[in-house]
């Protein structure tokens, strides 16, 4: 009997760039460009005519093997056109045939641009264990914190495939399946570190084979909430944007009372008493506006980080595991408690003004109470100020940055399923502790809840799950007493 004919498996396409919808390109008659968003208009240079006709075609989708570099040539005007557009974030890619999507890519970082990782029949692939599929309205989405995209998936039976790589496949068995969803993909995703490459054997996937050491100390959910929770490594609102006005009223400021017998506590004699940290606790305020006309000095900055941060003892504990090669593991008290004494909070500091300390950042050596110079170019250095500064809803940048980070590794190696909450419970702490001390010492300071993963990233060249910010804090002498939070 002859064996049927294999089924044509439908591949997703080639892969294109296009605009996304809200954007739209303007060519004027000297021949510069520019991008439409809203009201808004962001100049991308000067492009000949011919290829200003070609950059219409990014409204619907433009093949990049037709403007990327083949045997040393590449479109040497639409090329870099393309990339200018991609570092403000305003193209998508997609997988189709014709006008059918069947997979569109969504970045999620600054500047992304898919590559493709060289694949062979012979590799196996398997999902990383940090990539999850949901709904998004009425979308079905793929994506993972670790990936600078996320991956509209259009068509159900590249969805179907996607799932049957929760266990390892070589790309030659998956071929073989009729949702087969293309080499391109594939290698797509393999670059945003959704698919790995895997060695055939039993232990095939499991969390030493992704990723270095540090990794595995993170747990799915951690990660996830590191990476969506701050700012850098997603295209989501983030911020007081007021998101359910004229859906439901705010809640009240002060929570119902319980029905029940109540005791005026306000009766009880030397109740209202207050105790000197009271008195600071209720002198304790956020100030936004900085007196840059007298900066802090650097004794003032060192009085206060050696009150609050400071380490005050070192000492080590053998860990009872009843037996004999239990480690030994070390720890570095500090003047705020934290999780499993682990103390994992390290401060770094963008120095706007300070008398005695030129402009730069700085890691502060808690053990050695002293500030180490970080070398960082000065546009990352003024962005991070500047998105501070709007951050507070301020006129002008803090005169020094605090931005707490953590060494996931510490608290992880200890805890599962808490850790990352210890860590924010810990930063918690820490801020307190700061406002008490700036408070202390009459200067001003201002917590802050969004932070930047992607550009702590680049300024300390450390992985976002190795050490990653936590919560920033603007410190300064204050300029004018206000009413704040």
């Amino acid at each position: 009997m002859r064996r049927p004919a294999p089924k044509k498996t439908r591949r997703a396409g080639s892969l294109s760039a296009r605009l996304v919808d809200y954007v739209t390109l303007d060519v004027r008659a000297d021949g510069s460009i520019a991008a439409g968003v809203g009201d808004h208009a962001i100049g991308l240079g000067k492009v000949s005519a011919d290829a200003a006709k070609r950059a219409q075609r990014l409204r619907t989708g433009l093949r990049l093997d037709t403007v990327l570099p083949r045997a040393g040539n590449g479109d040497n005007e639409l090329l870099p056109l393309m990339r200018r557009l991609a570092g403000h974030g305003l193209l998508e890619y997609r997988l189709g045939h014709g006008d059918e999507d069947e997979v569109v890519i969504e970045p999620q970082v600054p500047d992304y641009w898919p590559r493709l990782q060289p694949l062979d029949p012979a590799d196996v692939l398997v999902l990383s264990r940090f990539a999850y599929m949901r709904r998004r309205g009425n979308e079905m989405v793929l994506e993972s914190p670790r990936a600078g995209a996320l991956f509209r998936i259009c068509n159900p039976a590249v969805a179907a495939a996607m799932a049957t790589l929760s266990r390892p496949q070589s790309i030659t068995a998956l071929r073989r399946q009729s949702g087969f969803p293309g080499k391109e993909l594939l290698g797509v995703l393999t670059d945003c570190q959704i698919l790995f490459k895997v060695e055939p054997g039993p232990d095939a996937g499991l969390r030493p084979t992704e990723g270095d050491d540090d990794l595995v100390l993170w747990d799915f959910h951690d990660l996830l909430f590191h990476a969506r929770s701050t700012e850098g490594r997603h295209a989501n609102p983030t911020g007081g944007v007021y998101p359910y006005v004229g859906v439901m009223a705010p809640l009240p400021a002060v929570r119902a009372p319980w029905p029940g017998d109540k005791i005026d506590l306000r009766a009880i004699p030397d109740a209202q008493q207050a105790a000197p940290v009271a008195k600071l606790l209720r002198e304790r305020h956020s100030t936004r506006a900085f007196d840059d006309q007298r900066p802090i000095t650097l004794a003032e900055l060192a009085r206060f980080l050696d009150g609050a941060a400071r380490v005050q003892a070192n000492f080590t504990s053998r860990l009872d595991l009843d037996d004999d090669d239990s480690p030994e593991i070390a720890y570095a008290a500090r003047p705020y408690p934290s999780g499993g004494g682990s103390w994992e909070l390290e401060l770094y500091l963008a120095v706007d003004r300070c008398d005695g300390l030129a402009r730069g950042f700085y890691h502060y050596d808690a053990g050695e109470h002293a500030l180490v110079s970080l070398d960082v170019c000065t546009p990352e250095l003024d962005a991070m100020l500047a998105g501070a500064e709007f951050a507070m809803g301020a006129s002008a940048a803090p005169q020094v940055l605090i931005t707490i980070a953590a060494r996931f590794g510490r608290v992880s190696w200890k805890y599962s399923s808490l850790a990352y909450a210890l860590v924010l419970k810990d930063a918690g702490v820490l801020i307190q502790t700061l406002y008490l001390m700036a408070t202390d010492l009459g200067l001003g300071g201002c917590a802050i809840g969004s932070v930047n993963n992607d550009l702590f990233a680049r300024m300390t060249g450390l992985a976002f799950h190795v050490e990653g910010p936590v919560g920033q804090f603007a410190l300064g002498r204050g300029g004018e007493p206000e009413a704040t939070g």
